[in-house]
């Protein structure tokens, strides 16, 4: 039960924190006006349909197969990750990423040394196989411990650049990428391991922990994929105010 509020607790931080960034970037961009309003709102109400849906999945026994194609990932993962893609794609030169601190995308990864943290509970609870975990082939935490790091060195002593920033951004990437192969062969091809009866627990598709794949894995991958874009437009329309007018 405690692991289970545990999950609920950092559900609800990342939730505020995703919605205090929105808010600071929607803010900044339109200020006090009834299209502010409308966004936030229509933010805050695809967040409590997003965990209505991973909740009602959880609930049900429709995960609780093994099976190929893995449902989980169709039903989780793949709209999350067409959710980033969209949006970020169609939101990528909007003025409202000027309004959010660069540091804030950074700083916020590191809720992952709570998922990490998480993750090794579970698998001494049985509901995650150690394979997943730090224990393991997953080395997530190591991008939650440094995301503060590159953070303050980046944006606050300003001893490191923002291309760097970038990069640790890719590498993050690839770090989930990694963690979602882990993932995946643990529980389809456990023979990759050496082992073909030592199977992923049934219990990781039940509610509380489809939020992992349903909501704090893509939040990660969103806000990386975010800080990269942001970064990219910063640096481009900084160079192109640094041109100098051409006289007619």
């Amino acid at each position: 039960m405690g692991l289970q509020i545990a999950y609920h607790l950092l559900n609800l931080a990342v939730l505020v924190l995703v919605c205090a960034i929105a808010f600071k970037g929607i803010n900044g961009a339109f200020g006090n006006t009834s299209k502010a309003k409308r966004k936030k709102t229509l933010l805050v109400l695809f967040l409590v349909l997003w965990q209505a849906y991973i909740f009602a999945l959880g609930q049900t026994d429709i995960l609780n197969s093994f099976e190929l194609p893995p449902r989980f990932v169709i039903l989780l993962i793949l709209p999350a990750f067409l959710f980033t893609g969209i949006f970020i794609y169609k939101n990528r030169n909007n003025s409202w990423l000027r309004q959010i601190p660069k540091s804030w995308l950074v700083y916020m990864q590191g809720f992952r040394i709570i998922v990490e943290t998480l993750f090794v509970f579970a698998a001494a609870r049985g509901i995650l196989h150690p394979n997943v975990t730090i224990e393991g082939y997953n080395y997530d935490i190591i991008i939650g411990i440094t995301a503060p790091i590159v953070a303050f060195l980046a944006f606050g002593k300003k001893v490191i650049s923002e291309k760097t920033v970038i990069a640790w951004n890719y590498l993050g990437l690839l770090v989930l990428a990694s963690v979602i192969f882990v993932f995946l062969t643990t529980t389809f091809f456990p023979g990759l391991y050496g082992s073909t009866s030592d199977l992923m627990p049934m219990e990781f598709t039940n509610y509380p922990y489809t939020l992992i794949a349903g909501f704090l894995m893509p939040v990660a991958v969103f806000m990386h994929i975010l800080s990269i874009v942001q970064l990219n437009y910063l640096f481009e329309t900084d160079e192109q105010v640094k041109e100098p007018v051409k006289s007619v």
